[in-house]
């Protein structure tokens, strides 16, 4: 045993290792991307554990879930977002059930520092009717790997760890155990319950609903779920949201219920219900516990207060001093008043990034049609919607910037352009591309080819280079109009003449703008 400073995204990957691990999975993405890194960088030396960065989120599952029905134990790692592309191989996981162990780490994004969304995972794992964890801090983040590998196996069921950026992306000192060796090679062999046919299915889907009495009978007797009866204001504090409450009152007189283990514990919250005559619900996301409570009508008798009533605010990240006024207390004394007049200082592309000097030629290239937009996809190039660039006009899911445009185009707009990364065109560009092909729909595709995934930290690109190439001649783009550009200020004018000849055409056409990220030359 030792003691190490860890961010909780590590403290999660080191929990993983130490309870036998043999696998990990993941596509990166903000606040989950360091899970994997740290269990590729912990485990290099060492072997037995496969560590390999997988397409997208739902190869990532599949790929864990193989592992799972081998009998190893296996981590899936996503953000939010991620675990809407893993959906369908999630929902039908928690039917097949499981073999080893299978963990799936997902990082969650309130406030949307790094996302689109701030959606709440704790919906996915009540939609699937799995287990849920939710650390308060890094050392809870390190423990529930052992207990949601043991659950796991112990229910046939994938376990849901749910992070939080603050968990995720910060330190604190973690006790670690003593290591557990790998789970040796187990294949299942019950064929029924692997293969999802209705007559099958049926079957599965009544094990999951008959399995629901024995979640609920853990979670009401869970270490993590801890009710303390006292005074007549009740406290409900989901994972980090326990933090905020004990940094403000801390040995006080409420009635606190701490949730760290879902499903809810309902008969708790009926203890706790019946004790307070006022209940305040502190959960760092959408109000799931909140609405739970408050059901169609509310308690009769016990006034309940949270994001839905403005005690909280109804978006964004929870921290100490939000907290600490719904809890009706005066701020804290602060050594100055906050600065008003600091300078805005949005993000930027690096200096000399490839992608600003592709969109400065694809500026030029549109500059003669009126008003021309661009649908952009997700990658450090969705800077470029700021200025001085403005290049850019949308920015929704992963792989939308070729199925928006196409759409576009299907309703009679010229010209309609589509921008996209090497990693995200491989994630969930390649089938709108195909589609789109199919039907000879007239539109250009950039495809920004920067040799890496340079958004998260310079991950390995599944498509890049020749491999890119082939990649979308086997889509049927036609050769001809399969044109490479080297995005730099010397070639503008010859970068701008072959957009132009290629928005000039009345077909599917794709541009690869290939130079290599600065950040990740400078790692290699």
């Amino acid at each position: 045993m030792s003691r190490e400073i860890l961010l909780g995204d590590e403290a999660v990957g080191l929990g993983a290792i130490h309870s036998g691990l043999s696998g990990v999975y993941a596509y990166p993405g903000t606040p989950s991307t360091e899970i994997f890194e740290f269990v590729e960088r912990a485990t290099k030396h060492m072997g037995g554990v496969h560590a390999f960065w997988s397409t997208n989120e739902k190869v990532a599952y599949e790929e864990a879930l193989g592992m799972s029905w081998a009998g190893k134990r296996a981590l899936v790692c996503m953000k939010h977002v991620g675990l809407n592309v893993a959906a369908d191989a999630f929902m039908n996981s928690a039917v097949t059930g499981t073999n080893g162990g299978l963990v799936l780490a997902v990082a969650d994004d309130p406030g949307m520092h790094s996302s689109q969304n701030e959606q709440d995972s704790r919906y996915f794992a009540q939609f699937a009717l799995i287990p849920c964890l939710e650390p308060r801090n890094q050392q809870e983040c390190y423990d529930m790997m052992f207990e949601a590998f043991d659950m796991s196996e112990e229910l046939s069921l994938p376990v849901m760890v749910r992070l939080v950026t603050r968990i995720a992306h910060s330190r604190a000192g973690v006790e670690t155990r003593a290591a557990r060796d790998p789970n040796p090679l187990n294949p299942s062999r019950d064929i029924k319950k692997w293969t999802l046919l209705p007559s099958n299915a049926r079957v599965q889907y009544k094990h999951l609903t008959e399995k629901q009495p024995e979640l609920l009978r853990r979670s009401e007797a869970s270490r993590f779920n801890e009710l303390v009866l006292a005074g007549k204001r009740g406290v409900i504090t989901c994972g980090i949201a326990d933090n905020y409450y004990r940094e403000n009152l801390a040995g006080g007189d409420d009635s606190v219920l701490a949730i760290r283990q879902y499903p809810v514990p309902v008969e708790s919250i009926r203890r706790l219900v019946e004790h307070v005559e006022e209940l305040l619900v502190l959960e760092d996301g959408y109000p799931l516990v909140e609405t739970m409570i408050r059901g169609l009508f509310g308690l009769a008798g016990v006034r309940v207060a949270g994001r839905m009533t403005g005690e909280l605010p109804r978006t964004g990240e929870l921290d100490p001093d939000i907290v600490r006024e719904a809890l009706g207390l005066a701020p804290r004394p602060t050594a100055h008043a906050a600065a008003d007049d600091l300078a805005n200082r949005p993000p930027a592309l690096c200096k000399g990034c490839p992608h600003t000097d592709s969109f400065r030629a694809l500026n030029e290239a549109l500059s003669s049609f009126d008003n021309p937009q661009v649908f952009s996809d997700i990658g450090c190039y969705t800077l470029a919607a700021l200025p001085p660039l403005e290049a850019i006009h949308s920015c929704v899911a992963m792989g939308a910037s070729i199925g928006m445009a196409a759409g576009a185009a299907h309703a009679g707009y010229t010209p309609a352009v589509a921008a996209i990364g090497d990693s995200t065109f491989s994630h969930g560009g390649i089938t709108p591309l195909l589609s789109a092909v199919q039907q000879g729909v007239n539109l250009n595709v950039l495809v920004l080819d920067n040799d890496t995934v340079g958004m998260t930290g310079t991950q390995r690109s599944m498509s890049t280079g020749e491999t890119l190439d082939q990649i979308i001649l086997g889509a049927g783009v036609a050769r001809e109009h399969l044109r490479v550009i080297t995005p730099t200020p010397r070639n503008h004018d010859a970068n701008v003449a072959v957009i132009r000849e290629e928005l000039a055409y009345d077909g599917p056409s794709v541009i690869i703008a290939r130079r290599s990220c600065l950040e990740a030359i400078k790692k290699a």
